[in-house]
């Protein structure tokens, strides 16, 4: 199972990592997402059908984005 730790510069509240997760949570093939509003790290892990590449398309969509640097890494 694909799993990607990262950060979120844009995350400054409850209501952002509420928001993240619930997002995240209606694509299809996640699994998991955990998102800290202290250290704007969030976790998300998935199956198929899900990607990193729509999972990251989401995240630019709700105005969450990875921070660069970490865009590419994932777990496989």
């Amino acid at each position: 199972m694909p799993s990607k730790t990262f950060t979120v510069p844009a995350i400054s509240c409850g209501h952002c990592t509420r928001t993240i997760e619930n997002e995240l949570s209606e694509l299809a093939g996640v699994t998991h997402v955990s998102a800290d509003q202290t250290t704007r790290v969030v976790t998300v892990e998935w199956d198929a059908p899900a990607t990193w590449e729509q999972i990251d398309a989401l995240l630019h969509e709700i105005n969450y984005p990875p921070a660069p640097e970490n865009r590419l890494n994932v777990l496989s």
